[in-house]
């Protein structure tokens, strides 16, 4: 079983060549199964891990319902874990710091940190203060001595802000204060998705696949990204199913949508053979 320090030298090994798909998984039972399909690291979903539990994705989870989220799916897993912090709780750089150091303890192999205020109306941090969140996330990981990699996500393509300059603008200041790997969600087109990569070159760069775009991994891998996420697409598509199948019993007494699908027994082997060890 690989310690913390094991999952952070070889998700720090990922990041070095080549791309790679780190899915998201919104609880243990999905992190266990798309362990098992080989991919070679995971990352949390912020809305996933909250559609899970009854919530919107509007940052009602408090910072340790998230942080012990982070903790359970690390410790259940053999794979990195990527956490998705999102603002890091709290607006000032001091105070995120003592949080990614709370981060830091749950047994992550990564986190990301982002400019999203949680303000729609004001939705961006000022590029200086954006720009000084990231140093203090990267100040905390290396007071911390471990080997924790650090994403700067600049979010402006998610809440209206639609200026590749400016996200660009930001993610070189990101990767300058410490970044270790950029992310600019949102962005879609092959011109952008090179353009980014260019721009700050060599660190790597995510880019999020959430919806179908024509452009397969080779494609991605070609255009120099890095590592691709998924974001809560898989939570979505569990929840598709489920509302499509339970509607149709609801409206229409029928149970048509529960054929043809993975059985109990398939279920129960698979758990069997990896669920995890008592903590």
């Amino acid at each position: 079983m690989p310690n913390a320090a094991d999952k952070r030298r070889i998700f720090k090994e990922l990041h070095q060549s080549g791309c790679f798909v780190i899915p998201n998984p919104w609880n243990v039972g999905s992190a266990l199964y798309l362990q098992s399909l080989g991919f070679p690291a995971l990352a949390s979903t912020s809305s996933g891990h909250a559609y899970s539990l009854g919530y919107p994705d509007d940052g009602q989870l408090g910072r340790d319902v998230v942080l012990a989220h982070y903790a359970e799916l690390a410790a259940a897993t053999t794979i990195p874990l990527n956490a998705d912090f999102e603002n890091g709780y709290a607006h000032e750089p001091d105070a995120l710091a003592d949080n990614v150091r709370l981060c830091i303890d749950t047994g992550v192999a990564g986190l990301s940190i982002e400019d999203f205020t949680g303000d729609e109306s004001a939705p961006l941090y000022d590029f200086d203060k954006a720009v000084a969140r990231v140093r203090a996330a990267r100040q905390a990981i290396d007071k911390s001595g471990s080997n924790v990699l650090l994403t700067g996500r600049a979010e402006g393509f998610l809440h209206g802000r639609l200026d590749l300059d400016d996200a660009i603008r930001r993610l070189t200041a990101f990767a300058d204060a410490g970044a270790d790997c950029v992310y600019v969600p949102g962005i879609k087109t092959r011109e952008q998705i090179e353009a980014v990569v260019k721009a700050v070159a060599p660190k790597p760069v995510n880019l999020l696949m959430s919806s179908p775009s024509g452009f397969t991994v080779a494609d991605v891998a070609g255009m120099g990204v890095r590592r691709i996420s998924v974001g809560g697409a898989l939570a979505r598509v569990a929840m598709d199913a489920f509302i499509k199948a339970a509607t149709l019993i609801a409206d229409e007494g029928k149970f048509d949508r529960l054929g043809g699908i993975i059985s109990g027994t398939e279920l129960d082997a698979f758990f069997a053979r990896n669920a995890p060890s008592e903590q």
